[in-house]
């Protein structure tokens, strides 16, 4: 089946809708969907944020989902550009004049996840197994430059799914950057909580209440996740770095007791992973957010992992989730 957008409903659990005509398709709050199958595999992309909906291998869910009528909750499954996580204050300098970025994030004033956000995305290509949506990044106040963010979404022939978001830059001179995405991994039906995470990182990012980083350290105690913590012990929101990379690949992973798993795995360009366990997700007594970055939070205004592309280039990352079922 080749990626088609969707005219019936998919509420992340299969095909629901009734009443439907073809004049009258179902309307998503995320936007036109697209569905990928190959073997046992499904990905659900969407046109709002270029946002994985939905990932699995023989009906057993690796991400979570969202109903029809809902936006991504918690930033579920986004793609983030031209910064991922926090700008704090919104406030950043640009050969010393100040730039102030909408205050996206209210409760701690920060200008947070990007531009795109709340962006449509347009097709464009599409093959077998595999999409490519695209969205134009205006310059603006707190961020002049004229970028594009493209976003391609693969199922490979292991039956991974392989993300590589590209950055493009149309404007006449080099643009600041961090990329990032925000899926958060399940194992089907296995409460979140019962779950181990192990994640490969020897240093973490100390951050203030704002969760802005104000220093690093290195890993230790209930922050050390390097041979694996239960997920019912942890409530974290933290910024990892120093990433053991195998191959120029580092993987994070969620393991079941029957030794089932699902990975978060990024190349060498995403030197952090940002680490979100939350009981505040919809339907989920706790839910993980795994995120792969090129930079931490604030970096337009630290300078850790920023990048700066210059005119008519491209940057890109890739990313992907793998399961062992």
């Amino acid at each position: 089946m080749t990626p088609s957008t969707l005219d019936s409903g998919h509420n992340g659990a299969g095909a629901a809708g009734s009443g439907e005509t073809a004049s009258a398709p179902r309307r998503y709050a995320s936007g036109r969907q697209y569905e990928l199958r190959r073997g046992d595999a499904l990905a659900v992309v969407t046109e709002l944020a270029a946002g994985l909906r939905l990932y699995s291998r023989g009906g057993v869910q690796l991400t979570e989902t969202y109903g029809d009528g809902d936006i991504p909750p918690g930033a579920t499954g986004i793609t983030l550009a031209p910064w991922a996580n926090r700008v704090e204050d919104g406030v950043w300098y640009l050969d010393g004049k100040k730039q102030q970025l909408d205050i996206t994030e209210v409760s701690r004033n920060n200008a947070s996840h990007g531009l795109l956000r709340n962006a449509s995305y347009e097709l464009v290509d599409e093959s077998e197994f595999s999409v490519t949506l695209e969205a134009p990044i205006f310059p603006q106040h707190g961020y002049p430059f004229l970028l594009r963010h493209r976003v391609q979404y693969v199922l490979a022939e292991d039956l991974g799914l392989v993300v590589r978001q590209t950055l493009l830059n149309d404007s006449q001179g080099s643009a600041p950057f961090v990329l990032g995405a925000h899926p958060y991994l399940r194992l089907g039906d296995v409460p979140a909580a019962d779950l181990v995470l192990t994640v490969g990182a020897a240093r973490r990012l100390v951050a203030d209440d704002r969760l802005i980083p104000r220093s690093s350290e290195p890993v230790s105690g209930g922050t050390d996740l390097r041979n694996g913590r239960t997920v019912a012990e942890l409530d974290i929101d933290v910024a990892y770095t120093d990433l053991v990379f195998d191959g120029g690949v580092a993987r994070q992973t969620l393991q079941a007791s029957d030794g089932r798993s699902v990975s978060l795995w990024q190349d060498d360009s995403c030197a952090y992973v940002h680490v979100f366990v939350t009981d505040q997700y919809p339907g989920r007594a706790k839910a993980v957010a795994i995120e792969p970055m090129t930079g931490p939070a604030n970096a337009f205004n630290s300078g850790d992992g920023l990048r700066w592309l210059p005119a008519g280039e491209s940057f890109t990352i890739t990313w992907g989730i793998s399961a062992s079922l």
